[in-house]
């Protein structure tokens, strides 16, 4: 089986692939943040942020809330240490990342709820009801 892996590896084709790939891929400065996909939708009472974030637990993730808007921040750590020379394929990102969305419409951020099941973020944000506008009577 090694012989195949070396076999195809010495290819010439594979060869220069893989040149291409090195010298086209650009390094990430210590600046540069990943950036969250999401899923967001409504049901009845809530707005609901859904987004994959495999690897990272509870205590990396920092979540800010405004009553039109919600920021996602977190880092992305390894598990263990590789050499950059004895990667093949090199796709997952590793490190911050974070993601601003601004929502819909107002919520009720201070009942607003997240979780981590499977590898994916889910972020329950109660609408806040057009009737639960308070009016005030202006006193002459």
């Amino acid at each position: 089986m090694d012989d195949f892996f070396e076999e195809q590896l010495d290819s010439p084709d594979v060869e220069a692939s893989l040149t291409v790939a090195k010298s086209g891929s650009k390094t990430k400065s210590k600046e540069e943040e990943g950036q969250l996909t999401v899923d967001v939708y409504q049901t009845e009472d809530d707005i609901v942020i859904k987004s994959t974030i495999a690897g990272v637990t509870a205590e990396d993730l920092d979540i800010s809330l405004t009553n039109d808007m919600v920021t996602i921040k977190g880092v992305r750590n390894p598990d263990e240490k590789v050499r950059q020379s004895d990667y093949y394929y090199r796709e997952l990102y590793w490190g911050p990342f974070s993601r601003s969305i601004i929502l819909p419409e107002e919520i009720d951020a201070g009942n607003a709820k997240a979780s981590i099941k499977n590898g994916i973020l889910t972020i329950r944000l109660p609408k806040l009801a057009k009737s639960r506008v308070k009016k005030i009577k202006v006193m002459s």
